[in-house]
C-alpha cells in the first residue's frame, strides 16, 4: 500500500502563485510515475501534469507555462508550483502515484482545494 498526503492548498487572487506538495510513503516502486489531477465542481476529474521517477514531466495543454511539476525521490515528495493562476484553475486537486510493473498499483491522495478568486 502506498499513502499520499497533498498539502499546499488554499485561496489566492488571480495571477496569485501557489505550490502544492505531496508526500508518498509505503510500498513506493523505483519506477513509478507521480501525477497532479484536478477536478472542479460538476466536471470530471483531469490530468495537470505527471512526472516519472526519472524525472520525465508531461502537462496538460492548459497549464503549460504557468504550472511546474518537480519530484525529491529522496524525500518521497513531489511539488507543483503554479503560477498564473486563473479562475478556471480553482479546482480540488489529488496527488497520484502509479507503481509500474507486476505487482504494481494506483494510488490516490485526498484531495486539497485550490480557489482562485478576488
Amino acid at each position: 500500500q502506498v499513502q499520499l498526503v497533498e498539502s499546499g492548498g488554499g485561496l489566492v487572487q488571480p495571477g496569485g502563485s501557489l505550490r502544492l506538495s505531496c508526500a508518498a510513503s509505503g510500498s513506493i516502486f523505483s519506477g513509478n510515475v507521480m501525477g497532479w489531477y484536478r477536478q472542479a465542481p460538476g466536471k470530471q476529474r483531469e490530468l495537470v501534469a505527471t512526472i516519472n521517477s526519472s524525472g520525465t514531466t508531461n502537462y496538460a495543454d492548459s497549464v503549460k507555462g504557468r504550472f511546474t511539476i518537480s519530484r525529491d525521490n529522496a524525500k518521497n515528495t513531489m511539488y507543483l508550483q503554479m503560477s498564473s493562476l486563473k479562475p478556471e484553475d480553482t479546482a480540488v486537486y489529488y496527488c497520484n502515484l502509479v507503481n509500474v510493473g507486476f505487482g504494481g498499483g494506483r494510488y490516490w491522495g485526498q484531495g486539497t482545494q485550490v480557489t482562485v478568486s478576488l
